[in-house]
């Protein structure tokens, strides 16, 4: 018995070319097909839908980039994981402007399918409890100011000093974590005074 010509791999892989190079909406069965030079059939020998695949694809980038994440959390380095997106876009190109150029809803529409839906709940609710882990490791505390801040820090920046470079297809540049690593410092360093300010006088 000969081994099919084409694996579940393969399949993945054209349909991530496509949507880092075209957008989520240009992978279709069709596109896909041709990429590989397939039948339509082997792909729906392989999978039961499109959206199936979309959503694995979303999926697979989140969870990849997501793994360096919780290495820089379990080493209680937050500047770490602010300057991960960076490095994690320049060893995954593709898989970061699909990630951090287009919405999850581009990949999956309406609702997600059944088989991945307990993973898309899982990874959610990991995503929604790392604000106030990322403050309490920088500020001390996880009130409503300091998870703002965390976000931006973790999130937000990072994601809006690499966004210019993954829209032209190139890799983020080391200016990019300079301008990371130079914020973070800024920011932690003015939060203290700002923070002793609000306290009140001392009693004598």
């Amino acid at each position: 018995m000969g081994h099919a010509k084409f694996s579940e791999e393969d399949f993945y892989a054209a349909a991530r070319a496509i949507a880092a190079g075209q957008g989520p909406a240009a992978v279709t069965v069709a596109s896909i097909s041709a990429r590989l030079k397939s039948p339509t059939g082997s792909f729906y020998h392989r999978f039961a839908s499109l959206e199936i695949l979309l959503g694995e694809l979303w999926l697979r980038a989140v969870l990849d980039f997501q793994g360096g994440m919780a290495a820089a959390r379990d080493a209680g380095d937050a500047l770490a994981a602010a300057l991960h997106t960076p490095a994690w876009a320049r060893n995954n190109l593709d898989q970061a402007r699909l990630l951090l150029l287009y919405d999850r809803r581009d990949f999956v529409s309406g609702e997600w399918p059944k088989q991945l839906r307990e993973r898309v709940a899982e990874m959610t609710k990991r995503m929604d409890a790392a604000s106030p882990r990322w403050a309490r490791m920088i500020f001390g505390k996880d009130g409503r100011e300091e998870v703002r801040l965390a976000q931006f820090l973790i999130s937000e920046l990072p994601v809006a000093v690499v966004r210019q470079h993954l829209v032209r297809g190139e890799k983020p540049p080391p200016l990019v974590d300079e301008i990371i690593r130079t914020t973070y410092a800024a920011i932690v360093a003015d939060y203290q005074p700002r923070k002793s300010r609000t306290r009140g006088p001392r009693r004598q």
